[in-house]
């Protein structure tokens, strides 16, 4: 009598993509090849032709799923009842100041390199960074700023959440929490 076959674990789309976000965070867009992916999750190359025409589809893929994911974020993280726009404003900073999701923020990284080597990437990027961006400009518009200062605040505040998540800052100054309160400050009220 034959051995059964162990279960197989069933892999859709999403399976596939998620991996390969898991090997952009840590090693780049070089690293996601499908016979590396395959071996990831632990089954046959077959399967990565069963959901994807080739890798470039996997990759527009990947693009796709991690444009949607950001906008879909910002949108609900800038998101404010009216009358609640300022205390939405010091909650965006702190959340994305707060450098709480490494693995977000090397995906993020690693998509900008890629921006800067393809063009669909590059598009993805700049569509992400334009959503970001004028969702923040509309916060601060909903508080009576004007469009060219609600503007600025917005460029200021992604600048600033950005930048602090590439640096290491923290030996910079004793009361690190007090400048970014100050900082906070400036960029919401």
């Amino acid at each position: 009598m034959a051995k059964p076959e162990p279960n197989r674990q069933q892999l859709d789309r999403a399976a596939w993509v998620k991996a390969a976000l898991d090997i952009l965070a840590g090693k780049g867009l070089d690293g996601i090849r499908v016979e590396v992916l395959a071996k990831r999750l632990g089954v046959t190359k077959g399967s990565f032709y069963w959901h994807f025409k080739d890798r470039r589809d996997l990759l527009d893929t990947v693009l796709e799923t991690w444009k949607d994911g950001r906008i879909r974020d910002i949108q609900m993280q800038t998101r404010a009842v009216p009358g609640e726009e300022l205390p939405r404003a010091y909650h965006v900073i702190d959340i994305y100041s707060a450098n709480r999701n490494r693995k977000g923020m090397l995906i993020e990284i690693a998509m900008r390199d890629w921006a800067r080597r393809d063009a669909a990437a590059a598009a993805v990027v700049e569509e992400v960074d334009a959503a970001r961006l004028e969702f923040g400009r509309r916060g601060f518009m909903a508080r009576g700023m004007s469009e060219l200062e609600a503007s600025s605040r917005s460029l200021l505040l992604y600048a600033y959440v950005f930048g602090l998540s590439l640096m290491s800052c923290g030996k910079f100054d004793a009361d690190m929490d007090e400048m970014k309160r100050w900082i906070a400050d400036r960029i919401a009220r």
